[in-house]
């Protein structure tokens, strides 16, 4: 039974949007890193690629050496490569659930 793309991704953006009004951002960055991972996956499939990973990480490291790709997309996806600091924060200053929408966006049209 494979679920529809569209309505996974909505939910993934939901569940950032309640972790991050929780004060939660690192939940917030998980759920949209997995949102991403759907985008991916469906973006790859779509151009006849089955990934051997259905992890998000994974995935968004396959993207960031698509050369078809715009420079600005492949740094979205850097970003949600990115670890955290020991601070449990951000090597970068980003917005991670809005460069996922947007990465989502662009993947899916």
């Amino acid at each position: 039974m494979t679920a529809d793309p569209y309505e996974e991704i909505r939910k993934e953006f939901a569940q950032a949007e309640r972790a991050r009004a929780r004060g939660n951002e690192g939940q917030a960055r998980v759920c949209a890193r997995r949102a991403a991972g759907i985008a991916v996956r469906e973006y790859l499939e779509r151009k006849g690629i089955r990934p051997r990973s259905t992890s998000a990480y994974d995935l968004l490291n396959l993207l960031k050496d698509d050369p078809l790709l715009s420079p600005d997309l492949r740094l979205i996806a850097d970003h949600l490569t990115l670890r955290v600091t020991e601070e449990f924060k951000l090597p970068v200053d980003a917005d991670l659930v809005a460069e996922a929408r947007t990465l989502c966006d662009e993947l899916l049209k």
